[in-house]
């Protein structure tokens, strides 16, 4: 299987595109950040130092404290591909987390992006 260039990106190089794009649209960073933790894991703290030490997206996502388990309930289409039917599984959690931050910044209610109930 092809490796994708993505996987080698940095999530310090992409965090502050998700940021400009909730602020964007009147979200704040700590909302970002309430939905990558529910993600992922990762507590402001450890957002830090992932974009601190540069790690790449794999990293990121191997690293995480916790992917959750209702990750699997993120449907829908990013970057022209319905992300529940993505075979790889890192390509599919690097298009969860696109999702939920696309949520966001579309104003959904971070109670569904969540997954809550």
């Amino acid at each position: 299987m092809t490796r994708h260039r993505i996987f080698d990106i940095s999530f310090a190089s992409i965090y502050p595109h998700y940021v400009t794009k909730v602020e964007r649209k009147d979200r704040t960073v700590a909302e970002l950040h309430e939905v990558l933790e529910w993600l992922t894991g990762y507590d402001d703290a450890a957002l830090q130092a992932a974009i601190a030490d540069e790690r790449t997206l794999e990293e990121f996502f191997a690293q995480a404290p916790a992917m959750h388990p209702n990750a699997t309930l993120i449907t829908g289409v990013i970057c022209g591909y319905r992300v529940e039917d993505i075979e790889d599984p890192l390509m599919q959690q690097i298009r969860w987390m696109d999702k939920v931050v696309d949520e966001l910044a579309k104003g959904k209610k971070i109670e569904k992006i969540l997954r809550a109930g």
